[in-house]
């Protein structure tokens, strides 16, 4: 594995490389750029879990942080922001079509969670994205316009505008955090929904814990995310061979209802739906069995397609 910079818009990407076995930089190697859950990093489930397993099967991968995540640049900090995110990925794109190693014409995608969508949505508009793969894939644009304002995305709306003018004037910023601090803390809580306590088992333990899922996000940059569809378009512009995989224990986060929207809806002539049966959306993150059941679709996926 390699640590690299890449260029965005007005700063760096941090990056990490991750090499087959046996890497002969002579050579030419597909491609896929791992897109990491919302709140999370390179080092967490897109990179340990995902990233890894797919360059031991012959792929060159590239985990990075999102902007304003991790370790990459861009401020203010924790800004979760669905057309950056999609841009970001762009980006890692235009930094592997300079390598010698990477064939330009056998380049993918593969996102967990929020990055999931996110990498469907790059697909539509990057045509150099020759494949995408959705593990456990979540609209974020859906989830903030419905659970997370409370469904009501006006009002949500109207105090992100009253916390954005008052931080241009000098007041505190306002940081949500996603998660209870703890599992006992949810449990205190009361807050044992699945998805959120699944979460929270994950990020707040040594289970997944890093440094950079800071798992958080800045409240007064939150409304492109209101407005924002990851879908918008798909019966036209996705076209791409589609992977998408969810577990069929659903959750309030939605993956379950999201993969099949997508699923349902791509103009994708190849597309496949992998439901892991008896398993969660966190589950996906890293549990072996329904990471295997992910795995074995995605490797030939992309083997196929790339």
């Amino acid at each position: 594995m390699e640590h690299v910079e890449i260029k965005a818009l007005a700063w760096n990407l941090a990056a990490d490389i991750h090499f087959p076995p046996g890497f002969d930089a002579s050579r030419t190697y597909p491609a896929i750029v791992s897109v990491h859950p919302i709140g999370s990093c390179k080092e967490q489930t897109s990179g340990n879990v995902y990233g890894k397993a797919l360059a031991e099967q012959g792929f060159v991968v590239v985990a990075f942080d999102a902007s304003f995540q991790g370790a990459s640049g861009g401020e203010p900090r924790s800004i979760e922001d669905p057309t950056f995110r999609v841009e970001d990925i762009s980006y890692v794109i235009d930094f592997l079509v300079t390598l010698p190693y990477v064939d330009a014409d056998r380049i993918g995608v593969i996102g967990v969670c929020g990055g999931g969508a996110y990498a469907i949505n790059a697909t539509m508009t990057d045509r150099r994205i020759k494949a995408v793969g959705s593990v456990t894939g979540v609209n974020f644009g859906r989830l903030m316009h419905e659970a997370f304002s409370g469904y009501d995305p006006i009002a949500t709306l109207d105090a992100i505008a009253e916390q954005r003018t008052a931080e241009a004037r000098g007041g505190e910023p306002r940081v949500n955090q996603y998660l209870p601090a703890s599992p006992e803390a949810a449990e205190e809580q009361g807050l044992t929904e699945l998805d959120l306590f699944e979460a929270t088992e994950y990020y707040r333990t040594d289970r997944g814990e890093k440094p950079g899922g800071r798992t958080e996000s800045l409240f007064s940059r939150q409304a492109n995310a209101v407005g924002w569809d990851a879908f918008n378009r798909a019966e036209v512009l996705l076209t791409r061979p589609l992977c998408v995989v969810v577990g069929d224990k659903p959750g309030a986060f939605g993956a379950y209802r999201d993969g099949l929207e997508i699923y349902r809806r791509a103009a994708s002539k190849d597309k496949e739906l992998v439901v892991a049966e008896g398993y969660s959306h966190y589950d996906l993150y890293d549990q072996p069995e329904p990471v295997k059941i992910a795995l074995d679709h995605l490797i030939p996926f992309y083997k196929k397609y790339l």
